[in-house]
């Protein structure tokens, strides 16, 4: 019982810290800096999640370039830069990984 007392414990606190940031900060109070610096918060935390699961194989080496997640990804990025819509971007990179992985 005391397991998932403290998982509940953990959750709530959790919970709360980030509720509580959400309303603290007022977006109206914000200076126009303040918000545009803020609009890149999600371009520097993404690629961060997605680099080392692209190019990082399970004993934390660097993968080859001839690796399926290597190529999908530069075709999706391609695929981003040609037709600057997120949605075709990821469709693309993996239709590239499924192709690769799937007939190749």
């Amino acid at each position: 019982m005391s397991i998932w007392f403290s998982i509940i414990i953990a959750g709530l606190i959790n919970y709360l810290t980030r509720l509580v940031s959400v309303l603290a900060i007022n977006p109206k109070k914000m200076s126009e800096r303040t918000k545009k610096i803020l609009t890149y918060v999600p371009s520097a935390v993404f690629p961060a999640i997605i680099f080392p699961a692209v190019f990082l194989n399970q004993e934390n080496q660097l993968v080859q370039l001839n690796d399926p997640k290597v190529i999908a990804i530069l075709i999706s990025f391609i695929i981003g830069i040609i037709t600057k819509n997120l949605i075709i971007t990821i469709l693309g990179g993996l239709i590239t990984f499924w192709t690769i992985i799937f007939l190749i």
